[in-house]
């Protein structure tokens, strides 16, 4: 009976901590997954390389049906996510083989070090420019503002023109995007948008939907690389958290259009914010 009970509690959890990150991964087209990595360590008491797995599965999967829902408005760019995202092919697997080779409390050192960058860029974007923060994501423009040109350019009717330079960009930011995710479980959105943006001059909602399938191709691989390199998938745990994952992904991209803002990613800042603080001193202690 206490061992049913305590599965129970498991699953329940499971579900509700899947249902906040894929909330977030819908509201930001990426940057909810950094929360994966916490609740599953410190909410699961799952072991944080075998988090990094499970992470990495749910938030491919739901990018992948966030992605598939954005494919009927046309505004992902194919081709420029088929490049970024097979870079981080090359990049996934390093990150998977440098993982048990750093100590627990390193990696988490590291992934709540990761989680405090991001939440002070975006705090500083909702200060500076609050008119893009109707989808919520952290500062993309501060390059642009310095008058630096993005490197790839379009032709007159709209369409990517592909040079060398601008694949090469696309392919060394996917191969550092995806080194990163199989070293700490994200997906990586709150990189892979701004060098969207950047590098290939997409507008902010294009770059988001974009950002959706790289995210999706980055994770799969990386699940594979943990897996080939021997480290065990919870399939019970995975799916519990990939069923919460979509339930909250689809709801987030909903409300996303009415609720985001200044204020909302401020708040969005902070929870992130809060939660590295929280891992830091759980470290320390």
């Amino acid at each position: 009976m206490g061992i049913a009970l305590f599965d129970a509690i498991n699953v329940m959890l499971g579900l509700l901590f899947g249902v906040i990150v894929g909330f977030s991964l819908g509201l930001t087209g990426g940057g909810g997954s950094v929360f994966a990595m916490p609740l599953l360590v410190y909410g699961l008491h799952t072991p944080a390389h075998q988090a990094v797995v499970i992470s990495l599965a749910a938030v491919g999967v739901t990018a992948l049906a966030g992605g598939l829902v954005r494919w009927r408005d046309g505004q992902a760019e194919y081709r420029i996510a088929l490049i970024f995202g097979l870079s981080g092919v090359i990049g996934a697997p390093l990150g998977a083989w440098l993982n048990p080779h750093f100590p627990e409390s390193a990696l988490l050192a590291g992934f709540a070090l990761l989680m405090l960058v991001v939440a002070i860029r975006m705090w500083r974007q909702a200060n500076r420019r609050p008119e893009e923060t109707h989808i919520v994501r952290a500062a993309v423009s501060t390059v642009m503002e310095n008058g630096v040109k993005p490197t790839c350019r379009y032709d007159a009717s709209g369409r990517l023109r592909f040079t060398s330079r601008c694949a090469v960009r696309l392919a060394l930011a996917g191969a550092a995007t995806g080194l990163v995710s199989g070293l700490f479980g994200v997906g990586g959105g709150f990189l892979i948008v701004p060098a969207l943006v950047l590098i290939a001059a997409l507008p902010i909602k294009r770059a988001v939907a974009t950002s959706l399938w790289v995210i999706a191709i980055i994770s799969g691989m990386g699940v594979l690389s943990h897996v080939m390199v021997g480290h065990g998938l919870q399939s019970g745990l995975t799916s519990v958290f990939i069923l919460g994952g979509l339930a909250g992904m689809f709801s987030g991209m909903v409300l996303g259009r009415y609720i985001a803002g200044p204020v909302l990613q401020k708040l969005f800042a902070g929870m992130m914010a809060a939660v590295a603080v929280l891992m830091f001193g759980r470290l320390l202690i």
